[in-house]
Formats: structure tokens, C-alpha cells, sequence
């Protein structure tokens, strides 16, 4: 069973960790281009539904929270959503999470008529694209973390998820100033170049450093 390690990153455990790891990782990446190149729109507003269920929450806890309520993703209500999120083992923030749910699924059927893949393909430049997801009012529960998270788990490339994990990581390898999470767009897109950077310098693939760094701290390789 995987456990959580505790030892300070360097790197050199780094570089031990991504050659030891590097086919699960790989692996896991292959998965979620698949979700992309053949899932159904419906695939990827679970993920989208999943991401907003991990903010501030467990990955156990994400998983949990989308098997309880995935009947109910089309059409489901917000109190049947509420209802169903109470349910053992309930999830902390079944409320909110559940007013963010019908309050974006309502904006994308507006705006996009649930064809996310068309709507996130038409465009052209990866900043606008996140932008559009964490900045957006009518998008509820993504930040710039959840919003890079759920294009990484659809299969977009050169995101980094900055959570509390990663930014620990690089801020114990030196990578970046402080141990916690950028709470502003440019602090964001500063700990996002520097982590990129530093893949360059390393030899390390950006979206598999980000999975190894993860995986070091957590022990797994999750979504």
C-alpha cells in the first residue's frame, strides 16, 4: 500500500522517483488523452464535476462525491444533488458544491450546449483557455488550480496543478519562494513558468514532473 513520505525533496530522489515511476506516470497520462480523443461530453463535465469536488478536499473525497451524485449530473436538482451528497460518507461542502454544479451546468448548456471538448478546443492560446474556466463568474468552483487540474485530466498539456503538494516540493527544491499555494492569477502564472523552468533544466517532461512531484509527496499517482 502506497504511504505518504515526509523526506525533503531534492533533486536527486526527484530524478529517482520519475525513472522508477516513469511508466506509471506515462501511463496515466495516455489516460487522460484518451478521455479527450474518445470520451463523451458527458465524460468530460464529470471531470469537470469532480474537479470542482476536489477544492479544498481529498482526491478520495472528489471520487466519493462524483459516485454519488452521477445519476444526477445531467438534470439532477439542487437538492437532489444536497441529498445526495449527505449521504455516508457525506461530503463536507454538499451545499455550495452542489449550487456550483447546477449553476454551471446551466451557463454551459447557455454557452456551449454541453459540447465542452468544441468549446475548449475553439482555443487557440492555453492561457485564454484556463482563463476562460477560472476567471469566468458564471464557471463556479474553479480556480486557477481545479481549472488547470481539469484540463490536465482531459488531456491538455503544460498545466501545472499547484497544490499544496507540489508547492511544497518545489518550494523545498528551491524552485519557488514560498511553501504556499499563489492565491492571484500572477502569482500563479510566476510559480508556472518557474516549475517549468526548472522541468527544462531537470530533463524532466512538465506534466510528468508534475505527477512525480505529487506522487513524492502522496505516494500515488491519481487523477
Amino acid at each position: 500500500m502506497s504511504t505518504r513520505n515526509h523526506e525533503p525533496v531534492t533533486v536527486d530522489r526527484l530524478r529517482a522517483t520519475h525513472c522508477a515511476r516513469r511508466k506509471e506516470i506515462r501511463a496515466r497520462l495516455r489516460e487522460f488523452d484518451q478521455i479527450f480523443q474518445s470520451g463523451s461530453d458527458a465524460q468530460l463535465w464529470e471531470e469537470m464535476v469532480y474537479c470542482i469536488f476536489t477544492a479544498g478536499a481529498s482526491a478520495a473525497s472528489g471520487f466519493a462525491a462524483v459516485k454519488a451524485v452521477r445519476p444526477l449530473l445531467d438534470s439532477g436538482s439542487r437538492a437532489a444533488l444536497t441529498r445526495a451528497l449527505r449521504k455516508p460518507p457525506a461530503y463536507r461542502f454538499h451545499n455550495v458544491r452542489a449550487e456550483h454544479i447546477v449553476s454551471t451546468r446551466s451557463y454551459l448548456r447557455k454557452e456551449a450546449s454541453m459540447r465542452l471538448r468544441d468549446k475548449l478546443m475553439s482555443f487557440s492560446d492555453q492561457i485564454e483557455r484556463r482563463d476562460w474556466l477560472a476567471r469566468n463568474p458564471q464557471i463556479k468552483g474553479l480556480g486557477y488550480k481545479e481549472a488547470s487540474h481539469f484540463l490536465r485530466n482531459v488531456g491538455f498539456k503544460g498545466y501545472a496543478i499547484l497544490d499544496k503538494h507540489i508547492v511544497r516540493c518545489l518550494s523545498e527544491i528551491g524552485v519557488i519562494d514560498s511553501p504556499k499555494p499563489p492565491t492571484s492569477r500572477s502569482q500563479y502564472l510566476n510559480a508556472e513558468t518557474s516549475m517549468r523552468n526548472f522541468s527544462n533544466q531537470v530533463g524532466i517532461d512538465f506534466d510528468e514532473l508534475d505527477l512525480a512531484l505529487w506522487s513524492m509527496r502522496t505516494g500515488r499517482i491519481l487523477k
